[in-house]
């Protein structure tokens, strides 16, 4: 009999995916611990790592140079990756409150979200840009170059806060303009850098000997140092000091002390004189036991220090091994963070100064000396080792819950087949007591009634169109795994030019304690509703059952007009192929179960899957398409060569017109292929006519089986054009024209691929 995985006993939360929880994660992976579920809950997906910004903006290093791509190390983790806000704490409740996806519940919470320079300054907050965090400031750079070389005139630059990050930020920013405007020929058209500190000279944490250097070099660059000069005031296009002196800007860059995020203190956690997550020694919240802080959002009580990322990588070790004590109900131990650091400030042109205390030594030296530094700590996150198999007879499982608990879940690979598998009629009642689904009123029985089955009404003269599918768990979030797979159910109906009428849900949950069933169901249900409820589709009811894997499927009704219908055949010599989405969904997540993708590209597919293909099925009707399919499981060339044949026409698909979702084009030429790809591959062959681009490394993109993709459909050439643009109109911004039908020439229709 196979072994089956642990269940879930205790939930660990990271909200941030910070310094600290890095360090965190990676370890977690080292030494996993069964029966327990981490989860992080993470803003950006790619954490930039501050240390390496100079030179992110200066053009040393690129994007993923110095940025920690959270998916695959979660993946390293074992844990779950949410790719979400947290807005706020039900510390009583225990869960954490996010932005666009229903609470997530925890046992052990611990807060890595960084900080941000303050912006209490009048203005400030709308004029300012500050300089975490960091990925909001990346792509405002990129904004500032575009307007540097489109500028008639050298533009005026200020930088607030002359600490080591505005001067930093300051000399990189300067030397990337100064090639960037060398190589178009305008070198005489570099922007006018503007410091202003607010204290008497700059740099006022480190020693004289440091500050002395910087500002001959500032000096040196051209860049107008306000020492002593507080900002009070921001508006359009100046800066206003202290005193009335008033300043020209086009742009202000912000770099003052951190600043608190306001959540923790509102949701009730204790917080310093300044807003920060007040800790022990332990790192364990004051106030309230299970909640821990690190990094720049937590002030160590009995040791402040200032808001620096060593402090953040010197907790990560510390942290983890508290965090590991807290779930297993173990005593804490305390740290004691150093009090001085090697602190190593570029000045943008791969030269550094290196000081700790009265020390300091400069040179390129000590550049390459940091460069070497920096990339030998990312290089623990890109080069992460294998993962060590878990162990569901570990009696660790002991360490994490009540002995009654174990002894009941220790039969998970022994529970009951049939209807004893089925989840409790507790939970499912409180379950859907919190669901909302929509409500139709040719509904007569649905889920607020305690029938054996739906009843709904179907409206005289209409066809009944009905659809199911279903799938194990495709990405970690339950929430975005019910929208997605309901949205991908949904296709059919849309395809079919249909009205989505109603839905029954079909679940697999794995083995776990009641509460944790029911907030894995919740989830899971409240994205499937939310999909639903865009669909105008009503829930009417479904079923239940434990397995060894969270499934979900959808059994979908609805109805179409006969006059109105779009079937697979109806394709017509001289109509145009219009593609409402990229393809790619499936290389990628192949990529990710090797924890080869990268965390952009899945959240860029996540959020393809994500729209719905209800807009484009009603642009596609209304501009007078003959025939339609969703691009699923079979791939592009699949559909497209089963509409061939139910239409009795060949087909010619243009290899370089056919979008593809960001990251795709790499994985497939990896060979990151999903693992349905070759029995795809080996209809294409008989079936395709590939002349000429079968080398092509793009080429297998055709075969690719995607989840929740776009709409096929083939319109009267001469309507192609304007049903295109308004596609684009409605959201579709990746909507192609990929190829046209064609009469049949001999033999079966084919399917052309033209490169």
């Amino acid at each position: 009999m196979n072994r089956q995985p642990a269940p879930v006993l205790k939930d660990l939360v990271l909200i941030g995916g910070g310094h600290s929880h890095a360090i965190v994660l990676r370890m977690l992976g080292m030494d996993l611990i069964p029966g327990l579920r981490v989860t992080v809950v993470a803003r950006d997906v790619h954490t930039p790592y501050s240390g390496m910004l100079p030179g992110l903006i200066a053009g040393h290093y690129s994007f993923d140079d110095a940025h920690i791509d959270l998916e695959p190390l979660a993946g390293f983790a074992g844990a779950r990756l949410f790719h979400d806000e947290a807005v706020g704490l039900d510390l009583a409740g225990r869960a954490v409150l996010c932005r666009n996806r229903p609470p997530v519940p925890y046992d052990v919470l611990s807060i890595n979200v960084g900080a941000r320079p303050s912006l209490a300054v009048a203005g400030a907050q709308a004029q300012g840009v500050p300089v975490k965090p960091i990925g909001a400031l990346v792509a405002r750079w990129e904004q500032l170059q575009a307007r540097v070389l489109a500028a008639s005139r050298p533009l005026q630059v200020a930088v607030v806060g002359a600490g080591a990050a505005g001067i930093e930020l300051t000399l990189a920013m300067q030397h990337a303009l100064r090639r960037l405007l060398a190589e178009a020929g305008r070198a005489d058209d570099t922007p006018a850098f503007h410091l202003f500190g607010a204290t008497a000279r700059i740099l006022p944490t480190h020693n004289r000997r440091v500050a002395a250097k910087f500002m001959r070099v500032l000096r040196a660059r051209g860049v107008q140092v306000h020492a002593g000069a507080r900002v009070c005031e921001v508006t359009p296009g100046e800066v206003r000091i202290e005193g009335g002196e008033t300043c020209a800007v086009d742009e202000v860059i912000w770099a003052t002390e951190a600043g608190a995020p306001a959540w923790p203190a509102a949701a009730g956690l204790a917080v310093d004189g300044d807003g920060f997550i007040a800790v022990a020694d332990t790192l364990e919240s004051t106030s309230h036991p299970g909640v821990f802080a690190a990094g720049d959002v937590a002030a160590v009580v009995n040791h402040p220090r200032e808001k620096a990322g060593v402090f953040a990588v010197r907790q990560g070790r510390p942290l983890h091994a508290n965090l590991r004590r807290a779930v297993r109900g173990e005593p804490l131990a305390p740290f004691r963070p150093q009090r001085a650091f090697l602190s190593l400030i570029t000045t943008g042109d791969r030269y550094a100064v290196a000081s700790r205390g009265a020390w300091s030594v400069e040179g390129r030296w000590v550049w390459k000396w940091k460069d070497w530094i920096d990339r030998r700590f990312m290089h623990r996150f890109s080069r992460l080792p294998d993962m060590p198999a878990e162990d569901a007879a570990d009696p660790e499982l002991v360490r994490l819950a009540p002995p009654e608990q174990v002894q009941e879940l220790a039969g998970a690979g022994m529970r009951c087949a049939g209807c004893g598998s089925k989840v409790g009629a507790t939970i499912l009642d409180r379950v859907l007591s919190r669901l909302s689904p929509y409500q139709r009123s040719d509904v007569v029985a649905g889920l607020d009634a305690l029938d054996d089955a739906a009843i709904e009404r179907v409206p005289d003269g209409m066809l009944a169109v009905r659809t199911v599918d279903a799938f194990p768990a495709l990405v970690d979030d339950p929430y975005l795994f019910g929208r997605i797979t309901a949205n991908h159910c949904l296709g059919d109906i849309h395809a079919m030019g249909a009205e989505p009428r109603s839905a029954l849900a079909i679940v697999t949950v794995p083995v776990g304690p009641e509460e944790k069933t029911e907030a894995l169901l919740r989830d899971l249900l409240a994205g499937v509703v939310e999909a639903l409820r865009e669909a105008e589709t009503a829930l009417v009811g479904g079923h239940t059952t434990e397995g060894a894997e969270l499934t979900l499927g959808l059994a979908l009704s609805g109805v179409a007009d006969p006059a109105r219908v779009l079937r697979k055949r109806g394709m017509q010599p001289g109509n145009r192929l219009l593609l409402t989405a990229p393809v790619g969904t499936g290389t990628l997540f192949a990529a990710r179960m090797r924890r080869r993708s990268k965390g952009r590209w899945i959240a860029g597919a996540v959020q393809s899957m994500l729209q719905s293909s209800r807009g484009a099925a009603g642009c596609l009707a209304a501009h007078g398409a003959t025939a339609c399919t969703d691009v699923t499981g079979f791939g592009l060339l699949g559909h497209l060569l089963g509409m061939a044949r139910a239409s009795d026409v060949d087909a010619r698909l243009t290899l370089s017109a056919i979008p593809i979702l960001e990251g795709a084009r790499e994985t497939v030429a990896r060979g990151y292929l999903s693992s349905l790809h070759p029995h795809n591959a080996r209809l294409g062959r008989d079936a395709a006519a590939n002349d000429g681009v079968a080398g092509n490394p793009i080429y297998p993109i055709v075969f690719d089986p995607q989840t929740a993709g776009g709409l096929l459909a083939s319109v009267p050439g001469e309507r192609a054009g304007a049903c295109l643009q308004e596609l684009r109109a409605l959201g579709y911004d990746h909507a192609a024209d990929v190829g046209s039908v064609e009469p049949r020439v001999q033999g079966d229709p084919h399917v052309h691929v033209d490169p």
